[in-house]
């Protein structure tokens, strides 16, 4: 009986002892379950901010390729507009180089035709007498030569017939005209503003045209001058170059000039070769 008193006092405290040690299984496991629910729900919102992170990080992203995509295309437009520029450009360089050489082609024929025109003014004017040299002027005037000869040395007082003394005076100036064939020869002929009236000579332009007309006339039948290089004009009185207030300069005004140019045909060929822009 004794021994049964004993062993049931054994069984309880091992019950006893079995329960105290549950109790604090229990307790440890509800404490790990605590800790391990935090650290899950701390998981969670880390998670959470992670994806909302690769959700921005993925929609800049996307909006880095669309800024890289425009950029491509401005990038391509600018170059197309680069090789169209350097196209514009290297067409710009040709024509200046054209207008260049045309510029140097021009500057080479005005040397040339100013060279002739001095060597033609020197040669007429030393083959003139100082006599002559008083009632004849030889000027160059932007590439052009003219020979002023005045109506007294010329004409017989109010006619357009050549006087006897003209005649050395013109062959001189015919034997130049002919050393340079490559020239034109406009004959003008000027008055004063007196007016006149004779037989067959109507007026002041009249005058001047038929002047103009006896001294081709003469270059061509007196002294061999190619007629195809002659014109006659007259401009009456109205082209003086003094007042015609007084005697001097009526005297100046009435005067006969045989202006010396390039052939008109040669200059509209060089016109021709002037580029087109």
């Amino acid at each position: 009986m004794k021994r049964s008193g004993i062993i049931v006092a054994l069984v309880a405290g091992c019950l006893v002892a079995s329960s105290c040690a549950s109790k604090k299984a229990l307790q440890n496991c509800q404490n790990e379950n605590k800790e391990l629910t935090g650290q899950f729900q701390s998981t969670k919102e880390q998670l959470a901010a992670s994806q909302a992170r690769v959700t921005s990080l993925e929609d800049q992203l996307a909006q880095a390729k669309k800024d890289y995509a425009a950029l491509q295309r401005s990038l391509d437009k600018s170059l197309a507009n680069t090789t169209q520029n350097n196209v514009s450009i290297e067409k710009l360089v040709d024509q200046i180089n054209e207008s260049n050489q045309y510029i140097r082609h021009l500057v080479e024929v005005k040397t040339k035709s100013d060279s002739l025109n001095m060597v033609l003014t020197n040669n007429l004017t030393r083959s003139l007498s100082k006599e002559e040299l008083k009632e004849v002027d030889v000027q160059v005037l932007k590439g052009v030569v003219y020979i002023s000869l005045a109506d007294n040395m010329l004409y017989k007082s109010g006619s357009y017939e050549i006087n006897d003394r003209a005649g050395e005076t013109l062959s001189k100036i015919a034997k130049i005209i002919m050393d340079y064939k490559d020239y034109d020869v406009l004959i003008e002929g000027n008055t004063d503003d007196v007016p006149i009236s004779r037989e067959n000579i109507r007026n002041n332009w009249d005058l001047s045209c038929l002047r103009a007309s006896s001294v081709v006339q003469a270059l061509q039948t007196r002294y061999g001058v190619d007629p195809k290089r002659l014109t006659a004009g007259g401009r009456g009185e109205y082209n003086p170059i003094a007042s015609n207030s007084t005697a001097v300069g009526k005297q100046r005004n009435r005067r006969t000039q045989i202006i010396i140019t390039p052939k008109l045909d040669e200059f509209m060929d060089l016109i021709g070769q002037a580029p087109e822009d």
